[in-house]
């Protein structure tokens, strides 16, 4: 007996807590149990505990089990939830061992709702466990009890001790100014953290088929890992069910060895599920999934200001040349993707001559649209800077200018007798993923840049590597960047051989000699965009080694040296230069000692 109730079974414990299945003789009915496995020290620490549970009993949300009852017995505080709520996440895992991935993050998405709403309302669960999940037989989610955990240490330290004569204003008084108390805040956000930690490693447990380190307690677990341990913990390679990259990436992101790469708060957790879930559930059209209210709403991206206008001024002008029109309309990608995406639906296909290919230049589309087009598409584009904060703006400046001098690289390595002008929308267009993430989700752009920095240790330890822009954008979204631009593209319209050519290739598969003009195209676009890339990253200490790579890389498939490489990155900075002022740039920063060759090249890069 616990008080008045009988308690039949432990459904769980850990070394914070404890959950009982029990019944009450009172409701006539069977209920369960929530306790800390330590006492409060005294009476001002039980009230503090009273206090924070109460918190946590006056939310309401669906991923949230609501509080039966708080009470004391013989100094044991305890929480009570109906076991008509469902059963602990250790029982169904009983009846439902190893389930598929999407059922597991269906799991881990439900409790994340729950804690995301705890989260934001000042309330966080402190030891999240098996036994604190309750899952009902229609599959819903519930988190139970939210903040029942004692530590006095983290007592003493967040409201400190009370004169043992205090009297009730004062323990009032004391309360407000917890609250308000910068340590106080520090200590919630903290155990926010640990609670989303504590969530990935149970969806961990529900991926691998085993709790993570064979330790069931994900707070033992968390005390052997970064920043309080040495230990590891990643999932398996070999697991009950076919895990595909995205999830694995989100997985061992949420666990991840450096504890600045994992995720901070259950939203941004819970938006990487829900993104991963949407690309399973809808196939290819996942990631569109994600962008299709905004680019009805935002459209793809926003026109620069004065270029739009100017294009449609030089179209409106009678006998003016097209080649004219084109090189204004290329000095805005946003006008230049609509002129794309028009002339890529059915209505203007229908006009083609089978067999002519697709569309790739400004200039051919210019002719079937015509200027009355030219002037539509300028007109239907937001205004710079759409949505974007100045922050945002400034972004994806940077980004375009970057994306720029890819295209203006990917001219100069260009074999002879190819359109400078088709290899150029090439390497934009294999930027159209990274394009659209910045415009349309900004703060998912800071979150993937920010996971794929290196981070610098102190003494003469080496540097340790971010992810790759591929993992940190799973980490973050649930898809691809890459994978985002062409299920655009798809959207838009554009042909097979198109998309091909707009995927880069990877960095990890070895350059072959291309077998089609198309390949030849995509190679140089892709040569251009590694070496943009390469001399743009921060981590790039010795551009003339990431050059020489990049040559060595692409060499043979496009007869180039590095020291082609070298003057095609520099031709490219000398045309962004040469841009006309109605185009918006970025202040340069002149170095003047920079000696020739590789330090031209990155200078360029880093002035786009």
């Amino acid at each position: 007996m616990f008080g008045r109730f009988e308690l039949h079974q432990l459904l769980g414990k850990s070394s914070a807590t404890m959950t009982w299945l029990a019944h009450d003789p009172h409701a006539m009915q069977p209920v369960m149990l929530s306790m800390p496995r330590v006492q409060p020290a005294d009476e001002v620490a039980l009230e503090r505990w009273m206090h924070e549970a109460r918190m946590g009993a006056r939310l309401e949300h669906p991923n949230l089990a609501p509080v039966a009852e708080i009470g004391v017995q013989d100094h044991w505080p305890f929480v009570v939830v109906e076991r008509a709520i469902g059963c602990t996440l250790t029982e169904w895992l009983a009846a439902h061992p190893d389930p598929v991935p999407i059922e597991a993050a269906d799991i881990a998405c439900q409790a994340l709702a729950g804690l995301a709403y705890a989260h934001e309302a000042g309330v966080a669960h402190q030891d999240l466990q098996p036994h604190h999940l309750l899952v009902d037989a229609a599959g819903g989610v519930r988190v139970a009890a939210l903040d029942i955990v004692v530590e006095p240490t983290q007592v003493e330290t967040a409201f400190g001790a009370l004169p043992s004569a205090a009297q009730g204003e004062e323990r009032a008084a004391s309360r407000i100014a917890t609250v308000l108390d910068p340590g106080h805040l520090r200590l919630r956000r903290d155990a926010a953290e640990r609670d989303v930690l504590s969530l990935g490693l149970l969806l961990h447990r529900l991926l691998a088929g085993a709790p993570a380190l064979d330790e069931a307690d994900t707070g033992r677990v968390i005390a052997r890992i970064a920043p309080h341990g040495r230990e590891i913990v990643r999932l398996p390679w070999t697991t009950p069910h076919p895990l595909d990259e995205p999830l694995r990436a989100i997985v061992n992101r949420a666990t991840a060895r450096q504890p600045r790469q994992r995720y901070l708060s259950a939203r941004t957790l819970l938006r990487a599920l829900e993104g991963w879930r949407e690309s399973v559930a809808q196939g290819g059209g996942g990631p569109l999934a994600l962008l299709l209210d905004r680019l009805q709403s935002v459209g793809h991206l926003p026109a620069l200001p004065g270029v739009g206008f100017l294009a449609a001024r030089l179209a409106s002008l009678e006998g003016q040349r097209t080649y004219e029109i084109a090189e204004a309309i290329l000095r805005d990608m946003a006008l230049a993707f609509e002129l794309l995406r028009q002339v890529h639906t059915a209505q203007v296909q229908a006009t083609q001559v089978a067999g002519n290919g697709p569309v790739l230049t400004i200039r051919r589309a210019i002719a079937l649209v015509g200027v009355n087009g030219v002037r539509h598409a300028a007109a239907s584009l937001r205004a710079w800077p759409g949505p974007l904060n100045e922050e945002g703006a400034r972004a994806l400046q940077r980004l375009m200018q970057r994306v720029r001098l890819a295209g203006h690289t990917a001219q100069a390595l260009r074999p002879p007798g190819y359109d400078p002008e088709v290899v150029y929308l090439v390497a934009l267009l294999q930027n159209l993923g990274r394009l659209l993430v910045q415009y349309h989700f900004p703060g998912e752009a800071i979150q993937i840049a920010a996971l794929m920095h290196p981070v610098r240790l102190e003494g003469d330890a080496p540097a340790e590597y971010g992810m790759s822009e591929q993992d940190a954008s799973f980490a973050v979204l649930g898809v691809d960047t890459e994978a985002i631009g062409v299920a655009v593209a798809r959207h838009w319209g554009l042909a097979d051989e198109v998309i091909q050519m707009m995927r880069r290739l990877p960095l990890a598969r070895p350059v072959r000699n291309p077998d089609s003009d198309a390949d030849l195209l995509r190679l140089a676009a892709s040569a251009a965009n590694e070496a943009v890339d390469a001399i743009s990253a921060e981590a790039a200490a010795r551009p003339d080694a990431v050059l020489d790579a990049v040559a060595q890389r692409y060499g043979r498939a496009l007869r180039i040296t590095p020291r082609d490489l070298e003057q095609a990155l520099h031709a490219a900075g000398e045309a962004l230069r040469g841009m006309p002022s109605d185009v918006p740039t970025l202040s340069r920063e002149h170095d003047e000692g920079a000696a020739p060759g590789h330090a031209q090249a990155s200078t360029a890069a880093r002035q786009a």
